[in-house]
């Protein structure tokens, strides 16, 4: 990746000016923030690495970023997959914009609030690179790509998401990372496309809670169907914080952990884990039966 004086931090998005040719942040096009937490991330971690080792080989001259084909070529555009007819899923998602994930701007709740925000999320972070998640893998709803990287790092990474601005910034994100996806428009309730095989692995972030209770079960058995039998599942949810609700707007249902789990249950997963971060975050993992 080209040394760039400016640049938005490729994990966090914060903006930042290098102050010398030199400096590794412009290498990495990390902050300091996020490049002090390399020890303990695997993608920050892999970022400096590579950092260190262009600024040793480049040339004097800086390369601006290469735009175009090259990058386009990146990440494989699939067709959207058409909605079953029968299913009464609820409406498609709205993407949570980043600075929801970074509580930036509007979502600034002061900053005892903030750090642990970021603390619990960088919990989930930990917790989804834990899962074995592996060969084909689903993310429908991925919307600006905030965990993406993480998953195609994994496997051959199928990310979805009715808004196609923010599908835009997933692929900046892919993209920045020297990774590969198939990105495309599609609703995250859609039925599968005929001869769609069915994925090793799914992650489901930030969309059960969208659904009513009423159709609590005929989502989980829209995600099972997404599945081979032994697919893993990994999905990330919201707890009732009263400021760690999803952006203003956003209908959302607070589902408790039991019955996520007993919806999942019935849908034919098993092995089913329930865990949370705190304050923030409920995590759940399981298998396709």
């Amino acid at each position: 990746m080209p040394f760039r004086a400016r640049f938005d931090c490729l994990w966090c998005g914060t903006g930042w000016q290098t102050s010398a040719p030199g400096d590794l942040e412009g290498w990495a096009q990390l902050c300091p923030t996020c490049l002090g937490k390399a020890g303990a991330n695997p993608f920050l971690r892999g970022r400096l690495r590579a950092a260190i080792a262009e600024r040793g080989s480049a040339a004097d001259v800086i390369v601006p970023p290469v735009r175009g084909a090259a990058v386009d070529a990146a990440v494989a555009p699939r067709p959207p997959i058409v909605r079953a007819a029968d299913h009464r899923a609820p409406p498609p998602a709205p993407a949570f914009p980043d600075d929801w994930f970074l509580r930036r701007g509007a979502f600034e709740r002061g900053a005892i609030h903030d750090a642990a925000w970021q603390a619990e999320l960088d919990m989930v972070t930990r917790w989804l690179d834990e899962q074995p998640l592996a060969g084909r893998i689903l993310e429908p709803a991925a919307g600006v790509g905030f965990f993406s990287p993480l998953l195609a790092g994994k496997g051959e990474l199928h990310a979805s998401d009715p808004d196609g601005d923010a599908l835009d910034r997933a692929r900046e994100r892919l993209v920045a990372h020297r990774l590969r996806a198939h990105l495309h428009v599609a609703d995250p309730w859609a039925a599968q496309a005929p001869g769609e095989p069915q994925a090793d692995a799914l992650v489901v972030a930030f969309l059960l809670g969208r659904v009513r209770g009423a159709g609590l079960d005929g989502s989980a058995g829209i995600l099972r169907s997404r599945l081979r039998p032994g697919g893993r599942l990994a999905l990330i949810d919201l707890r009732p914080d009263p400021a760690g609700g999803p952006p203003a707007g956003v209908a959302w249902t607070w589902h408790e952990p039991a019955i996520l789990e007993a919806a999942l249950a019935r849908a034919a997963f098993g092995r089913i884990e329930v865990s949370a971060t705190g304050r923030f975050f409920l995590l759940l993992a399981a298998e396709a039966g």
